[in-house]
């Protein structure tokens, strides 16, 4: 199946996908605010540099596309049907890497926590996400 719009067109989709202040990015970040979680973000100095940090409990939080970073058994979770092999290598990588920098923060003492895409729906259900995963060191 080809791609329903010119390479110059999906050159131009393909620029725009942010890495960086995501809408779920951002729904985690206010959700945590709320909480009273403080945090840094993107830390270069950390594998990975994981979306929000919170030094305090040496908790490192990845907000992940579903799409990009392969979230098994999610619709948003699709593979391209026009040059299957260079997504699904791309995809593949993706995957790698995140596995690798979560394995290399866990070895450094960090806790890692990977919040979905599909996951940060609202700012109440991410509020639960994060009550859960602090609740042993942090009563709202």
């Amino acid at each position: 199946m080809t791609d329903h719009v010119n390479p110059k067109k999906r050159s131009e989709i393909m620029r725009a996908v942010r890495g960086k202040h995501t809408g779920p990015e951002m729904m985690v970040r206010k959700a945590a605010h709320s909480l009273g979680l403080r945090y840094r973000l993107h830390r270069p100095d950390l594998p990975g540099k994981p979306d929000l940090v919170f030094p305090k409990w040496r908790t490192a939080i990845f907000v992940h596309g579903c799409f990009w970073h392969r979230h098994s058994k999610c619709s948003k979770a699709t593979t391209p049907k026009s040059n299957a092999d260079f997504w699904n290598k791309k995809f593949a990588r993706n995957v790698e890497r995140d596995a690798e920098a979560a394995e290399m923060l866990k070895e450094l003492g960090w806790r890692v926590l990977i919040i979905w895409q599909c996951e940060a729906t609202s700012p109440e259900a991410t509020a639960t996400l994060l009550r859960k995963h602090f609740s042993n060191r942090y009563r709202p």
